[in-house]
């Protein structure tokens, strides 16, 4: 926080909220196309026209060169010219034959602000290669680009100042910045760096013990086992789990039409929790989500696992209440294309459905190669609820634990059962009699039978039995698959042999053996170290969540229209360490986290000069910086990188000391029978429903990665601060997640119920400290912003409570002070 003087609680409540700051140095126009415009195209084009979605009319707006292009129609923007861009004309729906987004509208506040873009010039800088499509897919010329090229171990390379780097990633890193003629900047404080590895590697701040225990000491060794500590801790593991969700489509909700639970999606999130944990190999880990129920196991824990891990090709969004089967069937497995080509290799699978490619060297062969292992997979069923289906759920192998839950279920099952046998004697008696009481007494025994039969139907739907996953199983009799002209499934072509992608191959297509699917092949293909994508586009996921940015900065698409590698040779050394090392994501973590660029301040301040030419110019160096490397990819400072929903509530939860120790099981809170819509079942029943209307209490103060995840409407109860902090629409794949700067953010900290309640909490915690005022407010700044406060802070702070105290007890003037510090920028954002 800024040692502004604080005066009244409104105003000092008002100055502290949140004014997120940009984390990149831009120009103005640049900054209005990533604050205004980007979240537009990003949330209502992309799904269309982007290479993570599809590509209709040829048209792509996740680049500056794919406007620039256009589509069949011609450029879709015309820079400087509002009337005569294509794209202004599509979203003002001033043309029938040409109205974008197809569904619905734009607000006309977000077609003011596209239009304020081409007026202003267009300025976009997304950087990619301008490639022009070309018909025609040559293998041998795609296999030219740089990502399907093998990955070759570089050594670090020589550096100038040899005494700056600490590990072989700080030498590729400063070579870059020598050739450049820049300095990195100096080290952040130790508060800052120990803030900045905790939230990164678990989601949660440090506490005042971890801060005094790091300050102390005075080893050489301190980082190491600060980094070691949080990554042996189950908050790194829920922590990464969370990153990897945002990948696979996580709900537990199936599909978007209506509230239909998915009661089993809970068991793949704790399997990622799991797999975290251990430090699963990555390959083990890529082999048990494509293929865990056709690997051997060596025990009923293992096949268990297996199969829960293959609940990544089901876990996403599908229309289960399609009338047209086949083109739900379809639809379904293009999503798991696509999911499997972003997710693992940074491919644009997606666009190949109806037409070859149109920039990479990916063919409809390819696409239908793939695409025919997912469809000789089980992966969904016709329920007996009129038109619904359902996403596929097999048995798992029942443990003892299973078998005693089942049992209590029931046994609480044959309570309910004779209590409602007696209360209908009882009826039974009473129906006879005429004398008030008697007639009274029978109302309530109708009353008590009723809530007895929605709470017993409630128990046999939802009664444990055996154990289900959600996952999947090669179809009795797997088959090619022929194309599918313009995506349409009653329109065949061709049948295209099961296979995997040709451009990414070092050899022949492997045999698939009758009666398997191929997907074990697939997985097979995608863990091998010969594979060029897999490793790094791995690391780069790592190092993007790390340092905000990737080495490749479009994170899901490696293609030909992507961003290059800003450091090539790191980026592959990265990725043959990380094989090398046994595929361990615990140790690539480390090193990264253990390097001096890690260590660097986010602020672009000043260093001593490395033949920098800014100097020579009477420049300072950080003018130098920003004017050679303004988006900072040559990484001279650290990027700053804003909190994200989960850590934002999760922060809260740790500076008032009431986060729950983790659980685990089941988010939605499906086990209370006013939660479930639907029950009892006939003959004619639609599929049960759940709106939320009852949590469980224990969720109030659990890690938001246990909270109940829906694809419609509001996040549930406490989660619903993810809805205004940017979590990831569930039926998308995310590898980075927008920051948006929006006045609901201001407005949710200044009034939310949870911000309130945290406070309070905070508050009360402080006061059964002891010591005096100052003391607590030390302890505040160190729970909030994990630093000291500073002398200003101190007294702003002192008086700012001898002010909130009239009219209030001690607990709200010291709730006010908390609420204040949760709505500052250093306590929402990561530095």
């Amino acid at each position: 926080m800024n040692p502004s003087r604080l005066r009244t609680s409104r105003s000092f409540l008002l100055g502290m909220v949140v004014g997120i700051v940009l984390t990149v140095e831009a120009t103005a126009d640049d900054a209005f196309f990533r604050d205004k415009v980007e979240p537009i195209l990003r949330e209502r084009c992309y799904e269309c026209h982007s290479h993570n979605g599809k590509i209709k009319g040829g048209l792509v707006l996740d680049s500056r060169s794919g406007w620039q292009a256009g589509g069949d129609s011609g450029p879709a923007v015309v820079p400087g010219s509002v009337e005569t861009s294509r794209l202004i004309e599509a979203v003002r729906y001033t043309n029938p034959d040409m109205e974008m987004p197809p569904k619905a509208k734009l607000a006309d506040a977000e077609i003011a602000i596209l239009e304020q873009w081409v007026a202003r010039g267009a300025s976009d800088p997304r950087e990619s290669a301008a490639i022009v499509a070309k018909p025609g897919i040559d293998i041998e010329d795609g296999r030219k680009h740089w990502a399907y090229q093998p990955v070759r171990d570089s050594a670090p390379p020589v550096v100038r100042d040899q005494a700056w780097p600490m590990t072989e990633v700080d030498a590729f890193l400063l070579a870059k910045l020598e050739a450049a003629g820049l300095a990195p900047v100096a080290e952040t404080d130790p508060h800052t760096w120990l803030r900045r590895v905790t939230f990164d590697l678990t989601g949660l701040p440090p506490t005042e013990e971890e801060i005094a225990a790091f300050l102390a000491d005075g080893s050489p060794q301190a980082h190491e086992r600060v980094v070691d500590r949080l990554l042996a801790s189950r908050a790194y593991a829920e922590r990464w789990a969370r990153h990897w969700l945002d990948l696979v489509g996580y709900a537990e909700q199936i599909g978007t039409e209506g509230k239909i639970f998915a009661e089993h999606a809970w068991r793949y999130r704790d399997y990622l929790v799991e797999s975290y944990h251990s430090d699963k190999p990555y390959d083990r880990f890529v082999r048990e989500q494509l293929a865990g129920d056709l690997l051997p196991a060596a025990s009923p824990e293992q096949r268990r696992e297996q199969l829960i891990a293959t609940g990544f090709i089901v876990l996403g969004d599908v229309d289960i209440n399609a009338i047209d089967k086949l083109k739900m069937e379809h639809d379904f497995i293009d999503g798991q294309v696509n999911k499997v080509g972003t997710v693992f290799l940074g491919m644009t699978l997606g666009c190949v459905r109806c037409h070859d490619h149109k920039f990479d060297a990916i063919g409809q062969q390819d696409y239908y190669a793939v695409a025919g292992m997912f469809r000789s997979t089980k992966t969904t069923f016709k329920t007996r609820h009129g038109i619904w289906s359902n996403v596929h759920r097999v048995p798992l192998p029942e443990l003892e634990e299973d078998r005693l839950l089942a049992a209590k279920h029931e046994q609480t099952l044959t309570a309910w059962r004779q209590e409602k046998a007696g209360l209908e004697s009882e009826s039974k008696a009473l129906d006879s009699k005429t004398d008030e009481e008697s007639k009274k007494r029978l109302d309530e025994v109708k009353k008590e039978i009723t809530a007895l039969e929605l709470r017993i139907s409630h128990g046999e739907y939802f009664h444990p039995g055996k154990p289900q996953a959600l996952a999947v199983a090669d179809v009795r009799q797997p088959a090619d698959m022929r194309v599918t002209i313009r995506g349409n499934p009653y329109a065949l072509g061709d049948t295209m042999p099961r296979g995997l992608v040709r451009v990414a191959m070092w050899g022949p297509q492997p045999p698939i053996p009758a009666g398997q699917s191929g997907r074990l092949q697939l997985a097979e293909w995608i863990a091998d170290a010969r594979n060029p994508l897999t490793a790094r586009v791995a690391v780069n996921r790592v190092w993007q969540k790390l340092f905000g940015e990737g080495l490749v900065r479009s994170v899901d698409y490696f293609g030909t229209r992507g961003d290059t590698p800003s450091h090539p040779e790191l980026l592959d050394h990265l990725a043959h360490r990380f094989m090398k090392e046994g595929w361990s994501q615990k140790k690539l973590i480390r090193t990264l986290a253990l390097s001096r660029a890690y260590r660097l301040s986010s602020e672009g301040t000043p260093a001593d000069s490395r033949n920098n030419p800014s100097q020579s110019a009477g420049l300072p160096e950080s003018a130098g910086r920003n004017t050679v490397d303004p988006e900072n990819k040559l990484l001279w400072r650290m990027n700053r990188q804003r909190l994200d929903a989960e850590s934002i509530r999760d922060a809260m939860l740790v500076a008032s000391g009431r986060l729950a120790a983790p659980v685990g099981g089941p988010g939605l809170p499906l086990e209370f029978p006013e939660n479930i819509s639907g029950l009892p079942l006939t003959e004619k029943s639609n599929h049960p429903q759940f709106a939320i209307k009852t949590e469980r209490a224990s969720q109030v103060y659990e890690r938001t990665l246990y909270l109940p995840v829906v694809r419609t409407g509001t996040q549930p109860g406490s989660a619903r601060l993810r809805d205004v902090f940017d979590f990831p629409q569930p039926a998308q794949l995310t590898g980075k997640r927008n920051e948006t700067t929006v006045p609901t953010q201001s407005l949710y900290l200044l009034n939310a119920d949870l911000i309130r309640e945290r406070g309070e909490d905070l508050a009360k915690s402080l006061l059964d400290t002891t010591g005096d005022d100052a003391a607590r407010i030390a302890r505040l700044w160190l729970r909030v912003l994990n630093r000291p406060v500073t002398n200003a802070e101190r007294e702003d702070s002192l008086a700012f409570l001898a002010e909130a105290r009239t009219g209030r007890d001690e607990t709200a003037a010291w709730t006010e002070l908390a609420r204040a510090l949760f709505g500052t920028n250093e306590f929402l954002l990561r530095f």
